[in-house]
């Protein structure tokens, strides 16, 4: 079961990137001063993959949970 911990804290660590890379992507715009609608275009270009992100790393915990409950 220790490979399915590695596993899943590499794909948590995954979605803590995408999480981190959604993050400045959004700030980066905001400092820019972008208009309302250049910003709210941004915002829904990097909204699909702030949930993909963030589902990546709850399956990553997930992984972990079950990996230290089974071994």
């Amino acid at each position: 079961m220790e490979i399915l911990i590695w596993l899943g804290a590499a794909l948590s660590l995954g979605g803590l990137v995408g999480l981190v890379w959604c993050i400045l992507t959004v700030w980066k715009a905001r400092r820019a001063g972008q208009s309302d609608t250049d910003l709210r275009a941004t915002i829904q270009r990097v909204m699909p993959l702030n949930t993909g992100a963030l589902f990546l790393s709850v399956l990553g915990l997930m992984m972990v949970v079950v990996g230290i409950m089974l071994g």
